[in-house]
């Protein structure tokens, strides 16, 4: 390896470690103030990242953040005591209690985004996927997640937002959704009858890192048809109680 390509690589992983917990999002400028490199390098390099995946560019705001692709690759140290590796063993527990499909959603671009599931049994089941995105105000996962926001992110996420319709369920307005995510911080879980999905029945439950942050949620999904009311208060308290549990191992 010639000596400007290990330049080029030292370049690109400062380019990485510029951002922090309180520097999540950086312009040129920025990193040209931090770094001391040229604006010309360092708009070679991020273009690079940003082809990979490594750096999330936003073309409205002309900034740079972290890529989700960095935290798919922390998977492979190890699996790095991650949240997906902590949690998946709890996640197939509560699938055996109910064989029901379980997921586990965080937030990437300003959306709800699954990262892992365990899937149901049953014939009819509620699907999800990997990387499946959706909206912050339809569906339990996402409101869980946006409900443990400061409220400045959630009024600049809801700022514009045209909320659209899935279904006949899905909240349309930025008042009601605000009163709904109040009720989920008191009641420590979120709930949504076909919210995203016609036929569908999900609750979610905030996962808690280290330092007190909400980072994921744990859900479990199933088809409205087979939902039994007396079970609902058991559904809660075992989803609260498996998000809890993750919690714990990761603080």
């Amino acid at each position: 390896m010639t000596e400007q390509s290990m330049q080029t690589i030292t370049r690109a992983v400062n380019i990485l470690k510029a951002f922090s917990q309180k520097e999540k999002e950086l312009s040129l400028a920025d990193l040209h103030r931090k770094l001391g490199l040229s604006k010309s390098s360092l708009q070679r390099i991020l273009n690079t990242l940003v082809l990979q995946g490594l750096i999330d560019k936003d073309e409205n705001r002309k900034t740079y953040r972290l890529g989700i692709e960095l935290y798919f690759l922390g998977h492979l140290v190890e699996e790095n005591s991650n949240l997906m590796s902590i949690a998946k063993p709890y996640m197939t527990h509560l699938n055996k209690c109910f064989d029901e499909t379980i997921s586990l959603s965080i937030i990437h671009h300003n959306k709800r985004k699954c990262i892992g599931y365990i899937a149901s049994n049953h014939e009819l089941a509620a699907l999800t996927y990997i990387g499946q995105y959706s909206p912050l105000y339809a569906g339990s996962s996402a409101k869980c997640l946006m409900a443990y926001l400061p409220d400045e992110e959630v009024e600049a996420l809801l700022e514009g937002e045209d909320f659209e319709s899935f279904t006949n369920k899905t909240i349309r307005n930025k008042e009601t959704l605000l009163v709904e995510l109040d009720t989920i911080r008191k009641n420590g879980y979120s709930i949504s009858y076909g919210e995203r999905v016609p036929g569908t029945f999900s609750i979610s439950a905030p996962i808690i890192d280290r330092f007190n942050r909400v980072i994921a949620a744990l859900s479990i999904l199933m088809p409205t048809v087979r939902v039994k009311e007396t079970q609902i208060e058991q559904y809660i308290e075992q989803v609260k109680e498996t998000a809890q549990l993750i919690s714990m191992k990761l603080s």
